[in-house]
């Protein structure tokens, strides 16, 4: 006798149908197929194991498991309960004209409790997708598929209950998800708030400006003075979530296994800081089966490199592709997959190695020439694509102390959003754009249109200071940014002024 069960195998942020059959007949030995790896393969001992905890048998005779499609690799152990349950009926254990209605997926325990599985709400969309009447899978995950509309979420905690369900002695009530009211009531929800620095002023001005035109930002400055506590504050003055970009952010979240228990919508923009020894797989994605990595992570979220120069060159190298194009391509012989990578990039380093140079008070002890060879281990394309250099330097003791009540990110972010919305407006025409850092060089000559005072202060700057050529169209940005935060219609002289400060590292010299 034949049985069947349908699963799912997810391949970048997407999911495809997986078809199990199993066969019983004459002979002996398990023989599963359809290119398993080695923990499909180990579902054999996972599955006896739980049956027989149930008071069910494994099947003696010959039994054939096949994966389909075959030519496609499967990995995990989330196949086991699809598995179990089309053992059982095609061993007549159990009579069932359920399974083909249900995507079923589920690690066994060897007492036959499922544990929560990585990638569930691809499939769940995948299962909508095809008309299947509902999903059963490990409880833990049920509120993650949920946010799935028109479509059957059925929490089962055991393969007895999976059992007692499709053979119709358990009735289980569909997990609901208002997905809009917890979209609403979870959106721009941080722990925390720009309120809690004290000083910085100018630095929190930069970061607003980023966030307003969503340009990459780098911050130099001195151990201690506030570089990562202002970078992971970030987050709370980006403008919300739109519900799609929550449903593809909780996709990539999904894949990797970095939910959590219970866990549905993400609500708010992700934060990702990996440390500076980790590799050009793990922060781009990649690998044998390929899987997003950190930039995937940050996808409409924030990226924050700590110690620039500190990371391997190659590592920041193949960040400059997926900042230009918005996302990341990995090919293989075989397959080819595209995951989102839609983030921005803020970065800190100290201005040397000792971390003291242009320090107010304390002294440099790098030798001469040092300072500018630690700087040149961040390459001129991947500055090139940094809008905002911004010098750091310590808070003074009265301003720690002081009572001076700052800014909640929620009033900086409404300035952000009113930015933001003339943007919009700016681009409407354009699909692929929507805030000033994206603009082409081409559109840039259109719309960062300078008067002629304002052209005058540009090349003064340009000669007096030594910018190189690449810091152009990036100070026209930015002042187009700053010009939007203002509510002006074009860029005057204040605003382009503001913009050239912000070109710190273009500056001759600045580290000689």
């Amino acid at each position: 006798m034949v049985a069947k069960t349908f699963g799912g195998a997810v391949y970048g942020v997407d999911a495809r149908t997986i078809t199990i059959e199993v066969n019983i007949g004459q002979g002996l030995h398990f023989h599963l197929s359809g290119l398993p790896d080695s923990a499909v393969k180990e579902s054999q001992h996972r599955v006896e194991a739980a049956l027989k905890s149930g008071g069910y048998f494994m099947p003696r005779n010959k039994t054939v498991v096949n994966l389909a499609p075959a030519d496609i690799r499967k990995e995990g152990a989330a196949y086991d309960l699809p598995i179990a349950l089309a053992v059982l009926q095609a061993s007549e254990q159990i009579q069932t004209d359920q399974l083909e209605r249900y995507i079923i997926m589920g690690e066994l325990a060897l007492d036959g409790t499922l544990r929560p599985i990585k990638g569930v709400l691809p499939i769940a969309i995948q299962a909508r997708k095809e008309k299947f009447t509902g999903f059963i899978l490990p409880a833990d995950n049920a509120r993650e598929a949920a946010i799935v509309n028109s479509l059957d979420v059925l929490p089962v905690r055991t393969l007895q209950e999976a059992i007692d369900f499709l053979t119709g002695k358990l009735v289980l009530e569909p997990v609901r998800v208002d997905t809009r009211e917890l979209f609403a009531a979870g959106n721009n929800s941080y722990p925390i708030d720009f309120k809690d620095v004290q000083g910085q002023e100018s630095i929190k001005r930069a970061l607003e400006i980023a966030a307003a035109g969503g340009h990459n930002v780098i911050m130099i400055g001195p151990p201690g003075a506030g570089k990562t506590m202002l970078a992971k504050r970030l987050p709370s003055i980006l403008p919300p979530l739109t519900l799609n970009e929550a449903l593809e952010t909780t996709k990539v979240h999904s894949v990797v296994g970095k939910l959590g228990k219970d866990a549905a919508l993400m609500t708010t923009r992700p934060f990702r800081s990996p440390h500076h020894t980790i590799s050009d797989i793990a922060l781009v994605g990649g690998g044998s089966h390929p899987q997003p990595g950190e930039i995937s992570l940050s996808n409409h979220g924030v990226l924050f490199l700590d110690e620039l120069p500190e990371f391997k060159r190659s590592v920041l190298e193949v960040m400059r592709q997926p900042m230009e194009e918005g996302r990341v391509t990995i090919s293989r012989a075989k397959i080819s997959l595209d995951f989102p990578a839609n983030f921005m990039l803020v970065a800190s380093m100290n201005p040397c190695p000792c971390g003291y140079y242009n320090h107010p008070e304390k002294e440099c002890v790098c030798a001469p020439g040092v300072v500018q060879k630690y700087l040149n281990r961040v390459s001129g394309p991947l500055l090139d694509r940094i809008d905002l250099h911004v010098e750091v330097v310590p808070v003074s003791f009265d301003e720690m102390i002081g009572n001076r009540k700052a800014e909640t990110s929620e009033q900086i972010r409404e300035r952000v959003i009113k930015a933001r919305e003339v943007q919009a407006e700016r681009f409407k025409a354009h699909d692929d754009i929507y805030c000033n850092a994206m603009m082409p060089a081409n559109m840039v000559k259109e719309i960062c249109v300078l008067n002629e005072a304002g052209r005058k202060l540009l090349k003064t700057a340009m000669e007096r200071l030594g910018l190189s050529a690449r810091a152009y169209d990036r100070i026209l940005k930015v002042a187009r940014t700053i010009a939007d935060l203002g509510g002006a219609a074009d860029i005057r002289v204040e605003h382009l002024a503001e913009a050239i400060q912000y070109r710190s590292l273009d500056r001759e010299g600045w580290a000689g």
